[in-house]
């Protein structure tokens, strides 16, 4: 049984904080790479940050770079989202992915680059 379940999300006043969390199970994730996307309403599926299997290396979307960080708890088989300073744009279902292509990728990556997903937690920053 190959399983992603994302938890923490929640309704936030702008300028607040969530931590997103993404546990595994049925693989391990130390050796696949880690993906944050988010998808509001009427809009294509975007990436937010990604962790390299390799390395630890991570990448941020432009849009959230300095208010986001990625981070993994291996023993655990858990990856994190934490969230600061979040925006009304901000909104949206964050779905965690993961994919075999491990240290290979560099960046953020594709959709269709990932193997593994999530079903999506919904985070609304509304006043």
């Amino acid at each position: 049984q190959v399983q992603l379940v994302e938890s923490g999300g929640g309704l936030v006043q702008p300028g607040g904080s969530l931590r997103l969390s993404c546990a595994a199970s049925g693989f391990t994730l130390d050796y696949y790479a880690i993906g944050w996307f988010r998808q509001a309403p009427g809009k294509e599926r975007e990436g937010v940050s990604c962790s390299s299997s390799g390395d630890g290396s991570t990448y941020y979307a432009d849009s959230v770079k300095g208010r986001f960080t990625i981070s993994r708890d291996n023993a655990k088989n858990t990856v994190y989202l934490q969230m600061n300073s979040l925006k009304p744009e901000d909104t949206a279902v964050y779905y965690c992915a993961a994919s075999r292509y491990g240290a290979a990728l560099d960046g953020l990556g594709h959709v269709y680059e990932y193997d593994y997903w999530g079903q999506g937690t919904q985070v609304t920053v509304s006043s």
